[in-house]
């Protein structure tokens, strides 16, 4: 944890800038996998975490703006619960820890919230993304299920992400050590694979990476020989002589920051020729993207200058033609690159997209529906505090190369004779992760590998 005063100021701030009502917090329950009590991996809502620190179930936290009061709703843990789980900390010991002495057990939630409702006051609550969140809105606001997103407060999840997106200096370090033990975690890849291995084995390699630290995944491991599907979660293919592997992976640090990374390497001690020439148009525009990182920048523009670039690269070789730039803006590019540039990144590894994109990546703006750019993440302005990942990639997808073949769409710009012989190729990215400064950026936590020599070098 923090500081109690990181907390205290947060909360200070939050009420401050909502400026009236209730905000209501729900803390994550245990969540069953196949039978009650054989439970996930506990984690807490990360907008809990950065605000009341606690790291435990069944919490619930309310910010009296008016009366300025901040208030934890819990129950004690029964002799029961300590059997199985060991002794605890007081919920009032936990709470005491980020500067909180106001304690009240669950029951007593709903009759604090009624009594606000009765005086005409404001209760802000969040996005759910849970089913028990929605069950727990429903009972204690009487809002139906269907009508919770809508009524959730635009006031709350601006204040909320208006803090969250800048990082301070003690976030930014825990980040970079969640992105450090990443980097392990592809450099371990990068060594281990063999022609006949199983893609699993290496996705166990790197998991215990990420476990061992006292951490956790940043989310499940992707791990294969099929780059071309972007979140392939499957790992039983069997790696072979001449195929590349696909590695797109994070931890999660104890204080759970993430981390995000992808590596793509040979699955023998050499890329084929064919292969490094994809991969060096890849490597181009990614090292294009870092090069125009600056705060005032649109991320959205670098995306598309990203995006004229790979075109740029893939016109050089026969598979698109035209002008790179006309071919970005139409999204004649998202043949290859269907995805986002990047996202934001913090104590989510894509930071608060529960609480929507539009307000995190776009400040509020409409994000576009054209295909490939409907899926960008991050638009707005950059700032300094901002924590994002860069991950260009090209990929083949057999079945996008056909439906766009037989629409004859971008005919202007893709050369899809020349594609067909690609369909067997795969996909690749590589993925490293930025801090926005004054000056400019810095890559966070260890490097990882990226050019042909070097990845080559660290195979052989």
């Amino acid at each position: 944890m923090f500081s109690k005063e990181t907390y205290i100021h947060r909360r200070t701030r939050l009420k401050k800038e909502v400026g009236n009502g209730i905000l209501l917090f729900l803390g994550n329950a245990e969540s069953s996998m196949n039978y009650a009590d054989n439970t996930y991996p506990y984690r807490q809502d990360s907008t809990f975490l950065y605000f009341f620190g606690s790291d435990y179930a069944g919490l619930f936290a309310v910010l009296d703006v008016e009366e300025n009061k901040d208030i934890i709703f819990g129950d004690e843990l029964t002799l029961d619960d300590i059997v199985w789980m060991g002794t605890q900390p007081s919920i009032r010991e936990k709470s005491e820890r980020v500067g909180i002495t106001e304690i009240r057990p669950v029951a007593q939630l709903e009759e604090y919230l009624k009594k606000a409702i009765s005086q005409g006051r404001k209760i802000h609550y969040l996005p759910p993304y849970r089913g028990e969140h929605i069950l727990r809105l429903f009972e204690l606001l009487r809002i139906p299920p269907d009508q919770q997103a809508k009524g959730s407060s635009v006031d709350f999840i601006r204040a909320v992400v208006n803090q969250r997106n800048y990082k301070s200096a003690e976030e930014i370090e825990q980040i970079e050590e969640a992105v450090t033990i990443s980097a392990n975690m592809h450099i371990k890849a990068m060594q281990m694979i063999r022609p006949g291995m199983k893609e699993s084995e290496v996705a166990a390699a790197v998991t215990e990476i990420a476990l061992r630290d006292e951490g956790n995944l940043s989310f499940p491991v992707i791990a294969t020989v099929h780059g071309q599907t972007l979140h392939n979660h499957y790992h039983g293919h069997i790696a072979q002589e001449g195929q590349m592997f696909l590695l797109d992976a994070g931890a999660e640090n104890r204080m759970h920051y993430a981390g995000d990374l992808s590596s793509t390497f040979p699955v023998g001690k050499r890329f084929t020729e064919r292969q490094k020439e994809i991969y060096n148009i890849a490597l181009h525009a990614h090292q294009t993207a870092v090069a125009a990182l600056q705060p005032g920048l649109m991320f959205k523009d670098i995306h598309l200058k990203t995006a004229a670039t790979l075109a740029e690269g893939l016109k050089a070789i026969g598979l698109m033609k035209g002008d790179p730039q006309e071919a970005a803006q139409a999204g004649a590019h998202a043949l290859f690159f269907p995805c986002g540039l990047g996202h934001m990144m913090g104590l989510d590894v894509h930071d608060m997209e529960n609480l929507g994109e539009v307000w995190v990546g776009y400040d509020g703006q409409p994000k576009s529906t054209l295909f490939g750019l409907k899926s960008l993440r991050l638009g707005r302005k950059l700032e300094p505090g901002f924590v994002l990942t860069i991950e260009p990639g090209i990929y083949f997808i057999p079945e996008l190369i056909d439906r766009w073949k037989a629409e004859k769409r971008f005919t202007e710009f893709i050369c899809y004779e020349a594609v067909e012989k690609y369909k067997d190729f795969g996909g690749l990215r590589n993925e490293e992760d930025y801090l926005i400064t004054p000056e400019g950026k810095r890559r966070l936590g260890k490097y990882v590998p990226t050019t042909v020599e070097e990845v080559e070098a660290m195979r052989s």
